[in-house]
């Protein structure tokens, strides 16, 4: 095992076939490589990690700092990666690792990634995933937004280029690329609608159930739009309607303005605020009735399937990956139309849930679920 800024987890004998490289090694990325694993033998696999942090800095040094650490001698047969890794300049210093079957899993996309503002874009980063896709075997996207985003990006981007034309390169890349959804474990987490009253805490009260309980489980940073959802809230405080609400998910340094004074501005009905364990994580989405997604980008959306699961109504923009996984009735144009929604679903919470029973009638985890989706990665990475 390594420390500091390094993790491996190797074979306690004969050398591993497949070698399995993260360098943002935290949230989805680590879920993700944490449910490929359980399911490996613990002698196939080698895994090499650095933290998640400093995202900037491991996209730009972490192949030189791989390169350095994986041993000369090896057998390796399969690489894993994510599309963080330059995989392009870790072959170029480690040539002996080109014979493997390289497979690169992209999380999101560089090229259509939100900024603040164009100056802030590094087109470097956006570069380096193109050059990574050429360098893979086969690449992997986590939904078909992410996958069509970027193809349909890869060439203007590469015409910022002012010299010369490059062509051709969107094409080469497409004939490798396959979409495998995000496999989530959902049966590690209770499922409120299969639980009897009896044998949970979370029963409530008539009094308490006639409040609807709304959730944002989302990242406290600028492409989740924490500045509409205060918009949204805001109205619906004005307009005097009874909801209670928890804003969580992973929180940093740096307070989003739109969050500033939220305490006073909603008082009670601000019910949890701030990043919770992950058993109490679990424990609100059970309490929850709807959970909503202000995001201005999203290529997939883990903590939305999560509550949605857990038995919240999920309630999400018509646009970028959310046409693909829920029904249109999910789905709000604007943010009238969404304050429009709730408003009426809050001035209305028996009529709300029988929606909600209707809406997990028919709506189907399984095309998302680890249990189904593991397999297929597996069968990529046979040794």
């Amino acid at each position: 095992m390594g420390d500091g800024d390094n993790m491996s987890s190797s074979a306690s004998c004969g050398k591993p076939k497949i070698i399995i490289i993260e360098p943002f090694y935290g949230g989805s990325h680590k879920q993700l490589i944490e449910t490929l694993v359980e399911c490996l033998n613990p002698t196939d696999y080698e895994i090499f990690t650095l933290p998640a942090s400093k995202w900037h800095w491991r996209a730009r040094t972490s192949a030189l700092y791989f390169s350095q650490l994986i041993p000369p001698e090896h057998e390796y047969k399969v690489l894993f990666t994510s599309s963080v890794l330059n995989l392009a300049e870790l072959i170029g210093v480690r040539p002996d690792l080109v014979s493997c079957r390289k497979i690169v899993y992209f999380h999101e996309n560089q090229l259509v990634y939100p900024v603040r503002e164009v100056k802030e874009r590094d087109c470097q980063y956006g570069l380096n995933e193109i050059l990574t896709c050429l360098a893979a075997d086969i690449v992997l996207f986590n939904s078909n937004f992410n996958r069509s985003s970027f193809l349909d990006n890869v060439q203007p981007f590469l015409n910022i280029q002012p010299d010369f034309k490059l062509k051709h390169i969107r094409e080469r890349i497409e004939k490798k690329c396959q979409v495998l959804y995000y496999p989530i474990k959902f049966h590690a987490f209770p499922n409120k609608r299969h639980i009897s009253p009896a044998s949970t805490s979370l029963s409530a009260t008539p009094m308490e159930q006639s409040c609807l309980h709304l959730i944002w489980p989302h990242r406290w940073e600028h492409d989740k739009n924490p500045k509409l959802l205060m918009e949204v809230l805001m109205e619906l405080n004005k307009r005097q309607v009874d909801f209670k609400v928890t804003i969580c998910g992973e929180s940093y340094l740096a307070v989003p303005e739109a969050f500033e004074g939220i305490r006073e501005k909603l008082g009670s009905k601000l019910i949890n605020y701030g990043h919770l364990t992950r058993e109490d994580y679990v424990k609100t989405l059970l309490t929850g009735d709807v959970v909503i997604s202000t995001a201005g980008h999203e290529f997939y959306g883990v903590a939305m399937l999560e509550a949605t699961y857990c038995g919240c109504y999920p309630i999400a923009p018509n646009k970028l990956v959310y046409p693909e996984i829920y029904p249109k009735e999910n789905l709000y144009n604007t943010s009238n139309s969404l304050i429009k929604m709730l408003y009426n679903w809050c001035r209305n919470p028996e009529a709300f849930r029988r929606h909600r029973d209707k809406f997990f009638d028919y709506f189907s985890f399984d095309r998302y679920s680890a249990q189904h989706l593991v397999p297929k990665y597996l069968d990529k990475m046979r040794i």
